[in-house]
């Protein structure tokens, strides 16, 4: 037996960071993304030998270990072993036996969301293993749960949802760790126009996000009026796309991006730097009217929205900068498990 699973990487196009403790909890957060055609995978296959094989094929690590109840959480696969831990401590009540197989189709620290969908990814593996009972809620609540508590990493809480739901969504963040995942029902062919004029371009750098929200919760709580005003106005920025989308005012999506761009630099440092500057000039000055760092910034995926056809000269001109414009899909449809 084996069971599969998937679930989407998403795009933030407006409100980042207004997911993030303190602010959703002082002020409330909103957040617009979208989900694409890039995954995290997990596949489990049960084992009878009292072992745990984890394995992660796209960063090289495979690690055999002994099947106990709880798994030492050592900074080597951390993700999947605090996956476990809960999964046992709250489910099954007994010690499991498998190997777990797992792939990102986007490196860590892209700023596509790519461990949280990840957690996601696993999770649903172990769902369907062991018919779980859990609602589409439930997952996206336990992979923020075992993420924000249990490895007590920093983040906030849409990608869990994003990668659970799938879709084009509109999120709203409240205190108590509340979340409303309002689906938005966008016409198809704006959907395609959105899709044929947005560029998503891999900077070929990485970083770490959790020093940039670390940075941000700290200006939330030192109550940096600066910094909370930008928060703000990425939350008015949500609900201005949320707004264009639904009404097909497509072509305004750029100058909300950089809007939101704008004032997501003055969040906190570290979100741009001199190179993410450049691509942004670059992109702009080719022909787009807006764009931004997806996540939490310093490096990663850009976005950048070049209206009729500018996006060949967006294309061509971002290829000199030796990142990688990346094509993509959206997708309607979260994490996905089956058996075979």
């Amino acid at each position: 037996m084996i069971i599969r699973s998937k679930a989407p990487l998403r795009l933030g196009l407006a409100g980042g960071g207004t997911d993030v403790s303190p602010y959703s909890d002082q002020f409330g957060g909103a957040i617009l993304n979208a989900t694409i055609g890039m995954y995290a995978y997990a596949t489990i296959r049960p084992l009878d030998n009292g072992k745990i094989i984890l394995h992660a094929t796209d960063r090289d690590e495979h690690y055999v270990l002994d099947s106990i109840e709880q798994l030492v959480i050592d900074g080597r696969l951390d993700l999947p072993k605090g996956i476990y831990n809960r999964i046992v401590r709250d489910f099954a009540h007994r010690p499991l036996s498998f190997e777990l197989t797992t792939f990102v189709d986007a490196p860590p620290g892209s700023g596509l969301g790519s461990s949280s969908t990840l957690v996601v990814a696993i999770i649903g593996a172990f769902v369907e293993w062991l018919k779980l009972p859990l609602g589409e809620y439930d997952i996206a609540q336990l992979a923020y749960s075992v993420e924000r508590e249990d490895l007590k990493m920093a983040g906030g809480k849409q990608d869990q949802y994003a990668a659970t739901f799938g879709g084009v969504n509109y999120m709203e963040f409240f205190a108590n760790d509340k979340v409303i995942v309002n689906p938005l029902r966008v016409k198809e062919k704006w959907l395609h126009e959105l899709e044929n004029n947005l560029v998503l371009f891999f900077t070929e750098t990485s970083r770490l996000s959790s020093s940039i929200i670390e940075k941000q919760r700290a200006n939330v709580s030192n109550k940096n009026q600066n910094s909370i005003d930008a928060m703000h106005s990425l939350k008015e920025q949500s609900q201005r796309m949320k707004e264009a989308l639904l009404c097909g005012e497509i072509d305004e999506i750029g100058q909300i991006l950089h809007y939101g761009w704008q004032h997501k630099k003055q969040m906190a440092e570290g979100i741009s730097n001199p190179m993410i500057d450049n691509i942004y000039e670059t992109a702009m000055a080719a022909g787009a009217t807006g764009g931004k760092i997806s996540g939490a910034g310093g490096g990663g995926f850009m976005i950048f929205y070049a209206p009729y056809t500018n996006k060949y000269n967006v294309i061509r001109e971002l290829n000199k900068l030796g990142g990688k414009v990346m094509r993509y899909t959206f997708t309607n449809i979260g994490v996905t498990t089956w058996t075979i």
